[in-house]
């Protein structure tokens, strides 16, 4: 017994050890056939039960155990099909019909995966194969029929593209996409058709889902960080350059694009959490450095401008306010910025003015409860105001002269003179200078004057029905906007 397993070192080669070891090695890592379909009842079961991932981990292990059984391979390359993973679905399948050629249940998965991918002559040989091993096979022969269409179309939608037609083109790629929807070429095309035509938010949408087809793609991902950061979304466009970092740290432009919007974003964040802080001061200062550095993406500008339209009307600084408002407002109409401006109106008393933005605000929002609230709040007070205190309009006191209310008006009517303002400023100038003229009004006429001491405003509308009263300023309203040409001679 000895002498039959005596082995003669000395003439053993080194590739036969070698050979040696490679064989035991994949006697004992290999799989049994028990285990092999332990496995598979696993991944069925888990299938069943639509837990795809537990099954695929059973596939991977059935597969490991036994890399020659093409069942293994078609039922992993089943659960990527339904995952949606096409890449690997489409290896498995292949695979298969490498280890068994006539399989055609293979062959018809394979050439489903081909049209969902939009690679319709692939798809076509492996329907016609399907259809030459199974004539009666109703779905390959419908599918084989239908590809030439396909063709077709894709190519008029690239010709409608060329040629200018970006709605058709639209139209004609999402036919197709219900068709194709792994199909990378056409969501490009559809999401450069809804660019060509302003449809930003469609095409953000399409970009999205371009990005989940191709994760590996930095020039999508590059894309998608601009598109989101044109439409004023700026977190969600640093996140997509960073993603474009993660495949290329030193891409060339999605490094200095990155920079660039992570100080922006640090910015609108300081200007949010100032202004919850009550700083508004500081709000307005992190606005103004956003401005600074982005001067061209209309919505990021807006954004800025859009805080500073806020914390300003926080702080009080009203006309300050309605400048900073009204250029948001140029860029975008919304009804938050409108409440904003509202506030600064309701600050300078402008009444009439601030019920128009609150009513507008609703116009674009209609369930927004902060415009309801101000609206309701800009009436009670635009009531309140209606008996006008002319005395402190001109700043003066109740015993004051004639002589000393006249130096009183000319002072206040040249300070508050329209013609010495523009944009918002002369609106609130025009209310004021209003205001000022009916003061000097009535306080330099006696009969006025005592009417008004009584408790009586002489140029109220209710009051001039009651008496046959007629005031020269009766047509004045609050805010109304008109031309003046006084003089104080």
């Amino acid at each position: 017994m000895d002498s039959i397993v005596n082995i003669n070192w000395n003439k053993v080669t080194p590739c036969l050890i070698l050979l040696v070891l490679e064989l035991v090695s994949e006697f004992t890592d290999g799989a049994t056939p028990a285990e092999v379909n332990k496995h598979l009842e696993l991944g069925r079961d888990f299938l069943a039960r639509g837990q795809l991932s537990d099954a695929l981990t059973q596939y991977h292990a059935a597969v490991e155990g036994d890399p020659n059984n093409y069942l293994t391979y078609f039922k992993r390359g089943t659960v990527y099909y339904a995952l949606g993973k096409a890449k690997f679905a489409l290896q498995d399948f292949t695979k298969v019909l490498e280890l068994k050629a006539d399989f055609t249940a293979a062959r018809l998965h394979r050439a489903h995966v081909y049209l969902k991918l939009a690679h319709y002559t692939d798809a076509k040989e492996d329907f016609l194969h399907v259809t030459n091993a199974d004539p009666y096979n109703e779905e390959a022969t419908a599918q084989f029929y239908k590809i030439d269409e396909y063709i077709d179309d894709l190519r008029l939608a690239e010709a409608y593209y060329r040629g200018g037609d970006h709605r058709a083109a639209a139209d004609l790629a999402s036919s197709l996409l219900e068709v194709s929807p792994w199909a990378a070429p056409l969501r490009q095309l559809r999401a450069e058709a809804y660019i060509a035509l302003n449809d930003m938010f469609s095409a953000v949408s399409e970009l999205r889902a371009l990005s989940r087809l191709q994760p590996d793609s930095t020039r999508g991902r590059e894309r998608l960080a601009a598109l989101l950061y044109s439409l004023g979304h700026v977190s969600d466009a640093l996140k997509e350059v960073r993603e474009c970092l993660k495949l290329d740290p030193e891409h060339k432009e999605c490094f200095p694009f990155y920079k660039k919007v992570k100080k922006v974003d640090k910015l609108l964040l300081e200007c949010e959490e100032k202004s919850e802080a009550r700083d508004f001061t500081g709000c307005m200062s992190s606005a103004n450095k956003v401005l600074k550095i982005e001067d061209e993406v209309t919505l990021v500008v807006y954004e800025a401008k859009k805080w500073l339209c806020s914390c300003s009307a926080k702080e009080e600084l009203y006309s300050e306010a309605l400048q900073h408002c009204g250029a948001a407002l140029e860029l975008q109409r919304s009804a938050r910025t409108l409440c904003d401006r509202a506030e600064a109106l309701l600050g300078l008393e402008m009444y009439d003015d601030a019920i128009r933005t609150y009513k507008e605000a609703l116009e674009l929002e209609e369930g927004l409860q902060r415009a309801k609230d101000g609206l309701q709040r800009a009436q009670k007070l635009q009531k309140q105001s209606e008996q006008r205190d002319y005395y402190k309009i001109l700043g003066v006191k109740r015993t004051a002269t004639k002589q000393e209310i006249i130096k009183a008006y000319r002072k206040a009517a040249q300070k508050w003179h329209p013609d010495s303002y523009q944009g918002d400023e002369k609106k609130v100038a025009e209310k004021k200078f209003i205001d000022i003229a009916a003061a000097k009004e009535v306080l330099t006429d006696p009969e006025k004057r005592a009417q008004f001491d009584a408790g009586a405003d002489p140029l109220d509308p209710e009051a001039q029905r009651a008496a046959p009263f007629h005031s020269p300023f009766h047509h004045f309203q609050h805010g109304s906007p008109f031309q003046f040409k006084f003089h104080f001679n």
